[in-house]
């Protein structure tokens, strides 16, 4: 597999920067081995790469005099947020600091009257969710585990109600950041659009921390819909299923969700969860909209997945029954580990073109069974995205060689068939050997900007883009 590479390390001033801090934040700077493993945490394969101290700024103007610090000193700062993210974005491969968010987590404003809101990034997704019920608002992006806001900017989240919602470029109005010198910028304001200069806030989303730190997010709020419909339907082939997805996008449904699991996913969903779902290609949708523009939608969908073969469609507007669907779909990483216990699970995703999307899911399952390899898929098929989750034995070369060239020849032919190697997951550590493949001489313009913004490269080094070393 990738592996993620030590880079060097500035000792020096790493010991300086630890003493400085420490004096500015006391028991707030930690250094111990088990708070320093955590920060370097992944939730995949890549090995852990733990930061030399971790602090816990309350403010933006803490952040600031972090950032001065390391970048005086030319340390590296990575900033952590709930630590989800699945390509090795957090590690610390050249030490450092690692920035701890989480305690910058206070809903800041909302303007139920322009449907917008301002966070600090520590905040986390249910947690805005919560605070918004009663004034009858949701924030729409659901990646399935509950990251912090700042963490979900800088990867450009996605997730289960992108289809309808989009991304998080798409939900953001504004960010305060600071930048690699420790200066503090903001991006605009709450005006829904504006023409005035760069968009500095979609250079920082996606970014993955490698230009600077978000430090406060103003975003899009939706209306809670007067009503949601939930519906499954099952398949008698991961085709049929993609072909049925299809032709639902095509048709102009303005379906909320609409997410896939092939037979193993519905498999793990029914033993984890304690479901009875027949163990087949599965699609779960929502929609939203009033009382009846929800009934019929799902009365549309219903039609068109009985033309490709689709059984056991249901449908409930009933909030247990829907919770407990969406539930264990957002479980399925975990469930999906009891397919095969013990094994390392290695999630990769891609994205293609709608049409494209039942021929790359096809070829991805025959390849994986050709291999030997148990892969169950899970995918926001309505924007063509899917999440491939190997169930690897790591102490078996033979396996780990072929989790290798699977990986590898799943994201060429995702790029080949006009699409992306990540729908959602970023690059990070690693997909850092695809993006070259994917965006071509366009990489050289993303490092010139890199150069510009951080020309000693303290911010987040080792991420995105390659050779990207202090």
């Amino acid at each position: 597999m990738v592996q993620a590479a030590a880079l060097p390390r500035n000792e020096v001033g790493i010991e300086t920067a630890v003493g400085i801090l420490q004096q500015k934040f006391g028991d707030r700077l930690q250094t111990g081995q088990a708070i320093r493993e955590q920060h370097g945490h992944t939730t995949t394969w890549i090995e852990n790469q733990s930061p030399d101290a971790v602090v816990y700024p309350h403010s933006t103007e803490e952040v600031s005099e972090i950032v001065q610090t390391c970048a005086q000193h030319k340390v590296p700062v990575i900033a952590f947020g709930t630590g989800t993210s699945l390509e090795g974005h957090v590690n610390a491969p050249a030490g450092g600091i690692s920035v701890d968010m989480m305690q910058m987590n206070k809903v800041l404003a909302v303007h139920a009257s322009d449907l917008d809101c301002v966070v600090q990034p520590g905040v986390t997704r249910e947690d805005l969710n919560t605070y918004l019920r009663d004034q009858g608002l949701f924030f729409p992006i659901d990646p399935g585990a509950n990251a912090s806001l700042g963490g979900m900017a800088a990867t450009r989240a996605s997730g289960t109600n992108a289809v309808r919602y989009g991304t998080m470029k798409d939900n953001v109005l504004s960010l305060e950041a600071v930048m690699p010198d420790g200066q503090i910028i903001r991006t605009g304001h709450r005006a829904k659009k504006s023409s005035a200069g760069y968009d500095l806030a979609r250079l920082l989303i996606g970014a993955e921390g490698t230009l600077g730190i978000i430090t406060e997010i103003t975003l899009r709020l939706q209306g809670i819909p007067e009503a949601i419909t939930s519906a499954r339907c099952s398949f008698s082939t991961v085709d049929a299923a993609c072909q049925a997805v299809m032709m639902t996008i095509q048709y102009g449904v303005p379906v909320a969700r609409i997410e896939l699991l092939d037979e193993m996913s519905v498999k793990a969903a029914n033993a984890y969860s304690g479901l009875s779902l027949p163990e087949t290609p599965l699609l779960l949708l929502e929609f939203h909209g009033s009382d009846a523009g929800a009934a019929e939608q799902a009365e549309t969908f219903g039609q068109i997945a009985e033309e490709f073969g689709g059984t056991d469609f249901a449908a409930t507007s009933t909030t247990e029954e829907r919770n407990k669907l969406w539930q264990a779909r957002h479980d399925m990483y975990w469930a999906s580990l009891q397919l095969r216990p013990g094994a390392r699970g290695i999630s990769t995703d891609v994205c293609v073109p709608i049409s494209r999307l039942a021929e790359c899911v096809t070829a991805t399952r025959e390849k994986a069974e050709d291999l030997g390899l148990l892969a169950p898929i899970v995918g926001h098929v309505g924007d063509g995205n899917f999440h491939t989750l190997l169930l690897i034995d790591m102490d078996n070369p033979d396996e780990v060689t072929k989790a290798d060239g699977f990986v590898g020849w799943l994201n060429d032919l995702a790029i080949s068939m006009d699409g992306t190697c990540t729908g959602e997951h970023g690059i990070g550590q690693g997909k850092r050997p695809y993006l070259v493949k994917e965006l071509g001489s366009a990489v050289h313009f993303m490092a010139a900007i890199k150069q510009a913004l951080d020309p000693d490269n303290i911010m987040n080094p080792g991420k995105i883009l390659p050779g990207s070393e202090p």
